[in-house]
């Protein structure tokens, strides 16, 4: 069921989807879960979004030509201008009604005014159970991806 924090895009994979080894790229897989984290965080927040991190892209699944894919993506946790969004893409044969996960990810948007500095989003409130076990992880993610700069900055001195 879909909500107020989900945007669903569903369509097939296309020969142009590929790669050399004939299955579709993960650039490609990386374009779909951007478009409709993008979808879902403007639908959210009513607001211009940017992407501010990808943390966790898993490939698990081969996704081939013909398939249908649907790329589901939610809100499942709001900063105060921030929205972190859980992905899922699942692909099969659209003649069945079975699709198996093939990636999953946790994506983050900033919302932003006109000359490009951040505002306000509505808070998000999980509804059941499952949302707050995705809420906490993607708070995990969101410490996890603060420690790795902080280690990028003092270990390595990249800023």
């Amino acid at each position: 069921m879909l909500t107020e924090n989900t945007v669903e895009f569903r369509f097939l994979a296309e020969p142009t989807d590929v790669n050399f080894g004939g299955k579709v790229h993960g650039g490609m897989v990386m374009k779909w879960i951007d478009q409709a984290s993008y979808a879902c965080a403007a639908q959210w927040s009513k607001r211009y979004c940017v992407t501010v991190s990808a943390n966790g892209i898993r490939f698990i699944r081969p996704i081939l030509v013909g398939q249908l894919i649907t790329v589901t993506a939610r809100i499942v946790h709001t900063g105060k201008t921030s929205m972190h969004i859980y992905v899922v893409v699942r692909a099969g044969d659209p003649k069945e009604s079975k699709a198996v996960v093939t990636n999953r990810c946790f994506i983050t948007f900033m919302a932003i005014d006109e000359t490009g500095y951040p505002v306000k989003v509505p808070v998000y409130e999980p509804a059941d159970d499952e949302d707050k076990l995705l809420e906490k992880v993607a708070m995990q993610a969101k410490e996890f991806a603060k420690q790795l700069d902080l280690d990028f900055e003092q270990s390595l001195g990249w800023k």
